[in-house]
């Protein structure tokens, strides 16, 4: 479980950054809504994924409440899920 919940984790990092990086300025700046209709449903899953898993993973991981609590936070920071597999992972 805990190789998928690392390839989760790159996903949804990666699915973050194309959303924050080139969905968002192509909708507000070329006008044109579909990439974020494209890629928003995929990382909201990969996002919820990634909770799920992490609090799934917490006992066999021994991860204490606050390395959670950074593992989670990891998920809302762009690259955040990149750094948290270099120290976490």
């Amino acid at each position: 479980m805990f190789k998928s919940f690392r390839v989760i984790a790159f996903l949804e990092g990666l699915s973050y950054l194309l959303l924050l990086f080139v969905a968002v300025p192509i909708k507000y700046i070329g006008h044109n809504e579909t990439l974020v209709k494209t890629l928003g449903m995929p990382h909201g899953l990969l996002f919820v994924t990634y909770v799920i898993m992490a609090i799934l993973l917490q006992s066999s991981r021994q991860w204490d409440g606050k390395t959670l609590r950074k593992i989670l936070v990891a998920s809302i920071l762009p690259f955040g899920t990149f750094i948290a597999d270099k120290k976490y992972f």
